[in-house]
């Protein structure tokens, strides 16, 4: 993926983006888009994992594709929201002297998804799901979080086949090309400028907290939400680093005197939320028996071991017990017809 850019008399390495008609490929009528299969297979590979995660909890087999149906929809709705309310909404409804793209709001397909909108609907559409199925949403939240968290890591390809959400210029040797013609290429700045490949560095981040947390969990079996809460820090934390490098366009909110980008803020607020839940869960619920992954009253029956009725039922000399008016035990005995006429007899035990 390294190629060598020549500038002057010196020669840097660094990281090419694929040429534009990689972007996308038609297969007859239909056109395929690179990031779209890169949010499809982080999709399929977070399937994978939590459907493994949640069996080995004890949860039902089908239930995580029935919460999938409802949670991906809500995801992906919360995350294109997101990217058109709050990452660029000047650009999709003409504010400030800009043409209005609203045409372009439903093209998932050609970029723009914010993963904060996605968690946030994504988890009402699967608590939907939960409550339906009869399961516990922190059960689930702590499944899924680090399939989630490899999802993303899939995802951030997506950006690089779009040529889209780089960092500042840099001279290091990794740094990222981006064709001088495309869009996001930031004007002012001379052909040939390499710069920060924040889409590489986020997904480096989001496969080192999948093995983070999977050790965690192995080491201290994180339940009752605190996996998520995990995930919602170190995803946060990494989220805050990025957007300290990040040039694409977003709105620069000022609290307290302090002027960040809105995303940096967002980013903040799951760093914050996530430690709170976490201390909370640790400090308040730990301690107490794990409730399992069923709601209380929707558990599964006990299977009835039908062996063990047919071997009562098939005895010839089973007993029954009867109550006499005078308070006394009766037992009456039957025995097999072939082998004699029935009998009866009190109990020797008086319950008086």
């Amino acid at each position: 993926m390294t190629s060598l850019v020549g500038v002057g008399t010196a020669v840097l390495a660094s990281i090419p983006s694929p040429p534009p008609e990689f972007s996308k490929f038609s297969i007859g009528p239909l056109t395929i888009h690179a990031y779209a299969l890169c949010i499809l297979l982080g999709i399929v590979v977070a399937m994978w994992m939590t459907n493994k995660r949640w069996i080995a909890k004890g949860g039902p087999e089908d239930v995580v594709w029935d919460i999938c149906i409802w949670a991906i929809p809500f995801g992906i709705v919360g995350g294109r929201l997101y990217h058109v309310l709050i990452t660029d909404p000047d650009y999709y409804f003409g504010l400030n002297g800009q043409s209005a793209h609203l045409g372009e709001i439903p093209q998932i397909w050609a970029g723009g998804l914010g993963i904060m909108g996605a968690i946030s609907l994504g988890s009402l559409g699967a608590w939907i799901a939960c409550r339906r199925a009869g399961v516990r949403l922190p059960a689930f939240l702590d499944a899924v979080a680090p399939g989630v968290l490899l999802a993303q890591a899939f995802g951030r390809w997506g950006n690089w086949f779009n040529q889209e959400l780089f960092g500042k210029p840099t001279t290091l040797p990794w740094g990222l090309e981006i064709d001088p013609t495309s869009y996001n290429f930031p004007p002012g700045l001379p052909p040939g400028t390499l710069f920060q490949p924040t889409f590489l560095y986020e997904s480096l981040w989001n496969v080192a907290g999948v093995v983070l947390l999977l050790a965690l969990d192995r080491k201290f079996q994180l339940r009752r939400g605190a996996m998520f809460w995990s995930y919602l820090i170190w995803y946060g934390t990494g989220r805050i680093i990025m957007e300290t490098m990040r040039i694409d366009a977003a709105d620069t909110i000022v609290i307290l005197g302090i002027g960040l980008r809105v995303h940096m803020w967002l980013a903040i607020g799951m760093v914050i939320l996530g430690t709170v839940g976490l201390i909370y869960v640790l400090a308040k619920l730990r301690p107490q028996r794990d409730p399992g992954v069923y709601l209380e009253g929707r558990e599964p029956k006990p299977e009835v071991d039908t062996e063990e009725e047919s071997s009562v039922d098939s005895n010839p000399e089973a007993t029954t017990d009867t109550e006499s008016k005078d308070g006394s035990l009766q037992v009456k005995q039957f025995t097999d017809p072939e082998k004699g006429t029935d009998s009866e007899g009190k109990s020797e035990k008086n319950e008086n």
